[in-house]
């Protein structure tokens, strides 16, 4: 379970928004100037955004400002990231081999085709998963990561 802390910033009727201070380990690597991540942690700024499902609480127990714990399971960040990362790229590589007897062009097409497939499958899995408990963060308590984790 990864528990994060940070600050309620706006409500809706089901969730909440939670922003929490980006943790990086640029100051320690040894990179430095020759890592992505730096410089886009750079671009983007310090903070996230975060949208919390509320489970056992309701809006009305919080206030904007507030300081709360949230958490998710690690089995949802890493399927969440194969799922985002690994198969619209696969897409496009099956795309291009089955393509691929016809020429460059058709490679390309069936590169761009593949990828377009997997990246409406993201977003199809994503809709379908918005509200669902188990993949996203959930606000806990002090005592909560227990009940949590019973929960899921």
């Amino acid at each position: 379970m990864i528990v994060e802390t940070g600050t309620v910033v706006a409500f809706e009727s089901d969730s909440i928004w939670v922003e929490t201070i980006q943790k990086t380990a640029c100051e320690a690597c040894v990179a430095q100037k020759g890592c992505g991540t730096r410089v886009l942690s750079k671009l983007t700024g310090k903070t996230n955004r975060i949208r919390v499902l509320l489970q056992q609480c309701s809006a009305d127990d919080l206030t904007i400002g507030q300081d709360v714990t949230i958490a998710i399971p690690e089995d949802v960040i890493v399927k969440g990231s194969m799922l985002v990362y690994i198969l619209p790229v696969s897409c496009a590589v099956i795309g291009a081999s089955l393509a691929g007897s016809g020429g460059d062009a058709m490679s390309i097409l069936g590169a761009i085709s593949g990828l377009l497939f997997g990246g409406l499958f993201v977003n199809l899995q994503s809709k379908k998963t918005r509200n669902d408990l188990r993949y996203n963060p959930v606000l806990i308590d002090d005592g909560g990561i227990k009940q949590t984790l019973d929960f899921l």
